[in-house]
């Protein structure tokens, strides 16, 4: 059940006299955060009006916001709100308040009640326009032709888009093949005693499976500091054998009357998933390859896929690859998905996305190698939207020239976004997701590149006063101000 509450004025009455200072930027964030467009689509999450009324969409978005603004946990993020009168009055309170605001557990249900689809609806709401605006403002890029005019299109292009992909990885222990299956064996021993001691007479002798054997094998092999191919592959083909040899084991008992309910929904989840990484794991070890379809790495978290980056750091990072568009220096996402992808079969999409969202196609598109290819090209060409990359065709001495210096200059421009990726991922949380769940980690990755936008919309609302503030000498001890400029009167 939810109850719509009105966030169009909101007072908090503090003790002592005290009152909350406007310039508080927690004040100024609630005053350009569209609460009651939030407030409408939180109303969706509920099918029905019954039960216990729930958390206020103000409430769960702002702690949200909080948590991902000030990298707290779940806990410190009650905490905070409970001791803090500026995040209360963000949050929607009306009075300051003692008590506890949720409890911590409540975060988990807030991530799944506020999805991603509804944060790309916010995020787009608040941004376009001032997104487009500032875009037209900057610098347009120097282009020695310019584009053929397309008799199809009659609208003008307008805006710069830089897209690029990233990848957010999960928080999981880093996979290895035998790791991973060690772990897999270690579980199947635990459910067959479970399933075991269910019943133990009706199942004659418990079998024996050998688990101090496997384990002083598999400790053998971890702590050597190298290993040769032959050791790694009978390491694995034990492995894979005591695996195989406990699954018949379990199947065995469950044939004879063991009920599965016994297991729980947590063991069982992962019985079905160990099932799939012993069939993955032997194909692979048959065909003498690291390749496999939809490969699972992680058996709490089977959706994170291996996404291969080629980066100098990891040069396969695990969890999920977003792609993003930058108008205007505000971050879009593009999609998000677990699997990994070609980026250059994304362009079409993010261009057509770019037109919904504006109602123009983009002037120029900045990406990187990845994306302009001769399909993608022919594509721009016919919208008469600049790619960015080498043209196609002949070219000649003075067009190479005037090549070379526009992709040198797209390429000083596109750096934008990879300082966008850099300050979402050290700032905000995105360099490791510690949520579980795919939603919930989706929604978390979204949070997070429109927790930036805010802040740089909030910086951008400040900046008249920095440059003001920049005319000025403050003596502090008299509580005046000298101007640096002679013909500026002094401010007492």
């Amino acid at each position: 059940m939810y109850r719509h509450e009105d966030y169009a004025q909101v007072k908090l009455d503090l003790p002592f006299g005290v009152t909350l200072n406007d310039d508080n930027r927690w004040v100024q964030l609630s005053r350009i955060i569209p609460w009651d467009e939030i407030d409408q689509e939180y109303c969706k999450s509920f099918a029905s009006d019954d039960g216990q009324i729930a958390k206020s969409s103000r409430l769960a978005f702002g702690a949200l916001y909080i948590q991902t603004a000030e990298g707290f946990t779940d806990e410190q993020t009650r905490r905070h709100i409970q001791e803090n009168p500026y995040l209360q009055y963000f949050c929607g309170y009306e009075s300051y308040c003692l008590d506890s605001p949720f409890d911590a557990s409540m975060m988990t249900h807030f991530r799944k009640r506020i999805s991603a689809d509804m944060i790309r609806k916010i995020n787009d709401a608040v941004f376009c326009r001032e997104s487009l605006e500032q875009s037209d403002n900057a610098e347009d890029s120097t282009d020695d032709e310019e584009p053929e005019q397309s008799p199809s299109i009659a609208t003008t292009n307008r805006g710069t888009l830089i897209l690029d992909a990233t990848c957010c990885p999960a928080d999981i222990h880093y996979p290895t093949d035998i790791g991973l299956v060690n772990h897999a064996r270690e579980l199947v021993e635990q459910m067959v005693d479970m399933l075991y001691s269910v019943a133990p007479g009706s199942f004659g002798v418990k079998p024996r499976m050998y688990r101090q054997v496997a384990r002083k094998k598999y400790l053998a092999y971890s702590k050597k500091r190298s290993h040769t191919l032959r050791e790694t592959r009978l390491c694995l083909r034990s492995g894979l054998q005591y695996l195989r040899r406990d699954l018949g084991y379990l199947t065995a008992l469950v044939e004879q009357g063991a009920p599965l309910a016994a297991l729980g929904n947590e063991l069982y989840r992962d019985l079905l998933v160990i099932q799939e990484i012993h069939r993955q794991q032997w194909q692979m070890f048959l065909a003498k390859s690291n390749r496999v379809e939809d490969r699972i790495v992680s058996i709490d978290q089977p959706h994170v896929r291996p996404i291969v980056r080629g980066k100098a750091g990891a040069s396969v990072e695990f969890g999920a690859k977003v792609t993003v568009g930058l108008v205007g220096g505000y971050a879009f996402l593009e999609k998000f998905d677990w699997d990994n992808y070609s980026e250059s079969k994304i362009l079409k999409d993010a261009v057509e996305q770019y037109r919904q969202r504006f109602g123009v196609y983009p002037k120029t598109v900045l990406a990187d190698r990845a994306y302009p290819s001769r399909e993608n090209k022919l594509w721009c060409k016919e919208r008469d939207i600049r790619l960015s990359g080498p043209r196609m065709g002949r070219k000649s001495v003075e067009e190479k020239k005037s090549e070379t210096k526009q992709i040198y200059q797209d390429g000083c421009k596109r750096v934008e976004i990879e300082g966008s990726f850099g300050v979402c991922k050290r700032r905000y949380g995105l360099e490791r997701i510690m949520t579980r769940l795919p939603d919930t980690s989706e929604t978390t990755i979204t949070i997070g590149f429109f927790t930036a936008n805010m802040e740089r919309k909030l910086r951008l609302l400040f900046a008249p006063l920095s440059d003001w503030a920049l005319d000025y000498d403050f003596d502090l001890d008299c509580f005046i101000i000298f101007p640096r400029n002679p013909d500026i009167e002094v401010i007492q």
